[in-house]
C-alpha cells in the first residue's frame, strides 16, 4: 500500500516535472521570439542608419567639406593679392614723395589716401569687400581721436581712406616705420608716431610730442586701443596710458568710438593663405568731447560702445 502510494507520488511529481519542462521551452521559444525581433529592430535601425544618415552630421561635414575648398582655392587667390598689395606699395613710394616735395603735408596725405583705396581694391581677388557707416555726422574742423579695435592690419586701409576728410594720424609700433615701401615713409613724413613698446618712456616721450603736434595743427588721431591685434575678433580690455597722454595733451578734442568687424576673418589662417568671402565693416559711433566727463569715464564709455557692436568672434 505505502509502495503503491509513493509510486503514485513519483508519478505525479514526474508529470509535474513534464509540464514544467515544458514551460520552460514555451519559455525559451518567447526568448528566442523576442530575441529575432531585437535582431530585427538592430537591424532595421543599423540599414535606416546607412540608408538615411543624421542631417546634423551630413551639415557638419558639408561644412567641414565648404571650409577645405575655401582654404584651397584662397591659396591661388591670395597670391594674386600680394603680388598688387606690394605692386601698389612700390607705385606709390616715389609717389608719395614727389607729392609731399610739391604739396607739402596736404598732397601727400591726398596720395595716401588714394594708395589705401588701391590696397582696398587688392582685396577684391579675394573677394573680400569695404563699407562705412556713421552713427552721426562728424563736421570738419574739431581735432578727433578716433578709438578703434583692432584686429587685423587690414583695418588700417579702410580707415585712412574712409577718415581721409580728417587727415587722421596713427600711432604704430616703430618696426614699421622702416624697411617697408609706402607704410614706412609714410609713418616718417606723415606726422605719425612710432613708438617701442617695450620702452615705456620712450613711448610716453614719442606720445607727448606727436599730441603736442596734432594739438598745434589740429589734426585728428586714430588709435588702436587695445595695443595690439585680436586675431580672433574677441575684444580686449582698452589700454589707459596712451589715451590719458593725448586726452592731457588735446583736452578740446572729441573722442570718436569706431568699431571694424570682420577684417580678423581674413587672417584666419594665419600668415597664409588669406581668408576670401569676408565683408569688413567700419562704424563711427556718436562722438564724446573729452571735456564733458572725465578721461576714464570718457575711455570705459568709447570701450562699451565698441564692444557691443563686435558682431562675429573665432570664440
Amino acid at each position: 500500500m505505502e509502495l503503491g502510494t509513493w509510486n503514485l507520488e513519483l508519478g505525479t511529481w514526474n508529470l509535474e516535472l513534464g509540464t514544467w519542462n515544458l514551460e520552460l521551452g514555451t519559455w525559451n521559444l518567447e526568448l528566442g521570439t523576442w530575441n529575432s525581433e531585437l535582431g530585427t529592430r538592430n537591424s532595421a535601425i543599423y540599414y535606416a542608419r546607412i540608408l538615411i544618415p543624421d542631417p546634423i552630421a551630413i551639415t557638419h561635414r558639408k561644412a567641414s567639406y565648404l571650409c577645405r575648398m575655401q582654404k584651397i582655392l584662397s591659396y591661388p587667390l591670395s597670391v594674386i593679392h600680394l603680388v598688387l598689395f606690394f605692386l601698389m606699395l612700390l607705385i606709390f613710394h616715389p609717389i608719395q614723395l614727389i607729392c609731399h616735395w610739391i604739396g607739402g603735408h596736404d598732397l601727400h596725405q591726398k596720395s595716401v589716401a588714394i594708395l589705401n583705396l588701391c590696397l582696398m581694391g587688392t582685396q577684391l581677388p579675394l573677394f573680400n569687400t569695404f563699407s562705412i557707416k556713421y552713427e552721426q555726422d562728424l563736421p570738419i574742423g574739431p581735432s578727433y581721436i578716433f578709438v578703434s579695435n583692432h584686429q587685423s592690419m587690414f583695418d588700417i586701409p579702410p580707415l585712412i581712406y574712409y577718415l581721409r576728410k580728417y587727415y587722421p594720424k596713427f600711432v604704430a609700433k616703430k618696426e614699421l616705420a622702416k624697411n617697408i615701401p609706402s607704410i614706412s615713409l609714410n609713418l616718417r613724413i606723415g606726422e605719425n608716431c612710432a613708438i617701442d613698446r617695450k620702452d615705456r618712456l620712450q613711448s610716453l616721450k614719442a606720445l607727448t610730442a606727436f599730441a603736442k603736434n596734432v594739438h598745434e595743427k589740429n589734426r585728428s588721431v586714430v588709435i588702436f586701443a587695445e595695443g595690439t591685434r585680436s586675431r580672433t575678433g574677441v575684444p580686449k580690455p582698452f589700454q589707459r596710458g596712451g589715451l590719458l597722454t593725448i586726452f592731457s595733451q588735446v583736452p578740446d578734442a572729441i573722442v570718436v568710438p569706431v568699431t571694424v568687424n570682420n577684417s580678423w576673418k581674413v587672417d584666419r589662417y594665419g600668415k597664409f593663405p588669406f581668408g576670401i568671402g569676408n565683408h569688413i565693416s567700419v562704424t563711427v559711433h556718436k562722438p564724446m568731447p573729452i571735456a564733458s566727463k572725465d578721461p576714464n569715464e570718457i575711455i570705459e564709455a568709447a570701450q562699451s560702445v565698441v564692444h557691443n557692436s563686435i558682431t562675429s568672434t573665432a570664440v
